[in-house]
């Protein structure tokens, strides 16, 4: 059954942001606002910004011009852990998996920022460290369950094909809990399976 969550107040706000990289322009006077529980689409052909909005917004850029606002709290720059930490995750439209790992254990890494214990602790690996490891593994494998690739969770991300990196990425992503997520050309390079898939799981 699903649950349908009403539209909350105003989570990202983005104040007339610009961007130039040069003499190019990338983004000029850009504003919108996203709500708790809104999917916000941003639409445009290759080379229209799209990208470096999202970039602008996790803090892989700082643009020259304009405020982003978010959970209230306006910010100038933002560095792409810091965002993170508050609840910013996001996809690439350039698949950024660790290829030699396995799908679990790419998924993993969205939990990193969740993990309390310490470097001694987690070598050791006994008591609160273990507990906690398996903890962050139950809920990635509620995330595998949802996404429905419970077939591949040992496989190395890099056997896979394009479509279900895509879709481990995408768990990797969910892994952090985020309270927003940007997703970068979610279903680029997919067939008209996997897109139905990609719709149905966003």
């Amino acid at each position: 059954m699903t649950v349908e969550k009403k539209i909350g107040p105003t989570l990202l706000k983005v104040d007339n942001i610009s961007l130039s990289f040069g003499g190019v322009k990338a983004l000029t006077n850009i504003s919108f606002e996203i709500r708790e529980h809104e999917i916000l689409a941003i639409i445009g052909p290759n080379g229209a910004g799209k990208s470096s909005m999202l970039n602008c917004i996790n803090g892989f850029y700082h643009p020259q011009e304009g405020t982003i606002t978010f959970r209230g709290q306006a910010r100038k720059q933002m560095r792409p852990h810091e965002a993170a930490s508050q609840g910013i995750a996001r996809t690439f439209q350039n698949i950024a998996l660790f290829k030699g790992m396995s799908t679990l254990d790419n998924i993993m890494t969205g939990r990193l920022l969740k993990m309390k214990a310490g470097l001694l602790s987690s070598a050791i690996y006994k008591g609160p460290a273990e507990r906690e490891q398996i903890e962050h593994r139950e809920y990635c494998e509620r995330i595998i369950d949802f996404l429905e690739i419970q077939a591949i969770r040992k496989v190395p991300v890099g056997r896979l094909p394009y479509g279900l990196q895509k879709r481990v990425e995408l768990a990797r992503a969910l892994a952090a809990e985020p309270t927003l997520l940007l997703l970068d050309e979610p279903m680029a390079g997919m067939n008209l399976e996997e897109k139905q898939d990609m719709c149905r799981f966003i």
